[in-house]
C-alpha cells in the first residue's frame, strides 16, 4: 500500500508498481480546464487519481488491458474521495474507442509500455506492461488524432529513443509537440525520459529541464515543489 496525502494506492496485481514517470505525469499532466480526461494504460489507478485531485470539476476514464491491475485500479478508486469521478474499463484502449468511437477528451494521458525490439520478459503480466512495438505506437498516437477535442492536450513519457520514435510518428499523423520537458536523475547526468505534450493546434514549441535528484538519496527542490500536494515525506 503506497499513501498519498489524499488517497492510498494498492499496488497488488500490478506487474508495473508506482514509478517515477508515473507520479511525475500525474502532477505534471494538464489541459485548458479540463473537463474529460483518459488515462490509458492506468495500471494501479495513481495517475488517474492524481488528475482527479488535481482537477476537482474533471471526469476521469482510466483504461487498462490487465485484468489483474484492472482491478486493482477499480478498488483503489471505489476507496477514494474521487470515486464519483472516476470510472475504469478493463480492456485495450483499441476496444474501448471502438465502443466510444465519438468520444472527445480535453486531456489524455499515458505513461505507456515503453520497450521497443527488447529481450521480452517470461512473465506475461509484465511483457505486457513494459513490451510495445512501433504498431502500438502508431495506434495510440491515431487514437490521439480522433480523440483529442481540438484543444486538448496528450500527455506521453517516454524512454528518449521511444520518445524520439513517437514524435515522428505525431508529426507523420499531423499532430503538434507543444512541449519538450526532458528527464534527468542528476542534472550531470544523462536523460532517461521525455514527457511530450502533442496537440492538434500548432504551438511554439517548449522545451524544459526536469532534475529529480539533488545528490543520492535527496529530492531536487524542483521534484519536492511538483509532488508536495502528494506525497506524505514532502
Amino acid at each position: 500500500m503506497f499513501r498519498f496525502k489524499q488517497f492510498d494506492v494498492d499496488q497488488s496485481g500490478c506487474a508495473m508498481k508506482i514509478n517515477t514517470d508515473g507520479v511525475l505525469l500525474g502532477a505534471l499532466a494538464k489541459a485548458e480546464n479540463p473537463v474529460n480526461i483518459l488515462d490509458i494504460g492506468t495500471g494501479t489507478g495513481v495517475i488517474a487519481l492524481m488528475l482527479a485531485q488535481r482537477f476537482p470539476l474533471a471526469k476521469i476514464d482510466a483504461v487498462e488491458v490487465d485484468e489483474s491491475a484492472a482491478a486493482t485500479a477499480a478498488r483503489n478508486f471505489a476507496n477514494s474521495i474521487f470515486k464519483t469521478r472516476l470510472a475504469i474499463y478493463p480492456t485495450s484502449f483499441e476496444q474501448y474507442f471502438i465502443l466510444n468511437t465519438g468520444k472527445k477528451y480535453d486531456l489524455i494521458v499515458s505513461n505507456p509500455p515503453f520497450y521497443i525490439n527488447a529481450l521480452k520478459s517470461p512473465q506475461k503480466n509484465k511483457q505486457v506492461a513494459k513490451h510495445a512495438d512501433t504498431t502500438f505506437f502508431e495506434q495510440l498516437i491515431n487514437a490521439l488524432v480522433v480523440h483529442l477535442g481540438e484543444k486538448g492536450q496528450g500527455w506521453l513519457v517516454l524512454p528518449i529513443n521511444t520518445s524520439a520514435l513517437v514524435k515522428s510518428i505525431a508529426v507523420k499523423q499531423k499532430l503538434f509537440i507543444s512541449t519538450a520537458i526532458t528527464v534527468y536523475s542528476y542534472s550531470n547526468s544523462e536523460a532517461h525520459r521525455e514527457i511530450i505534450v502533442v496537440s492538434k493546434s500548432k504551438i511554439e514549441l517548449k522545451e524544459a529541464r526536469f532534475v529529480i535528484y539533488e545528490t543520492p538519496g535527496v529530492y531536487s527542490a524542483q521534484y519536492s515543489t511538483v509532488l508536495q500536494d502528494f506525497f506524505t515525506i514532502f
